[in-house]
């Protein structure tokens, strides 16, 4: 318990230090209008304050969120054949624009006998 306490002191203290970071770069930028300097890049503190943060953030949302599930595609690989491997019905689509591409298109009625061959 205490240990997921400490991550979450730490992860607050990642996003602080990356807001800070941000308001620095934002500031930084503001100084060189104002003296007329030509923009190069930001300056090493603020990049390494940039990185470290955002590294202090992962590790920390890692450590809170706990173990990872493993992802098993396998289990559902095995029991299909290779026929239907490649067969997503959940991309199926049965009402699309063909029809509007197509003027003379006229959808079939099913209970008119004329459209039965």
């Amino acid at each position: 318990m205490g240990s997921k306490l400490f991550n979450k002191i730490l992860l607050i203290a990642g996003f602080a230090s990356l807001a800070h970071a941000a308001f620095s770069a934002a500031h930084h930028r503001t100084y060189l209008r104002l003296t007329e300097q030509e923009w190069t890049s930001l300056p090493l503190d603020i990049i390494l304050q940039t990185v470290i943060s955002l590294v202090v953030v992962v590790y920390n949302i890692i450590q809170i969120v706990g173990n990872f599930k493993e992802i098993r595609a396998t289990v559902d690989m095995q029991q299909r054949t290779w026929d239907t491997l490649g067969n997503f019905p959940s991309f199926y689509t049965f009402n699309h624009r063909g029809r509007a591409l197509s003027p003379g298109y006229k959808p079939p009625r099913l209970n008119d006998p004329d459209a039965q061959q």
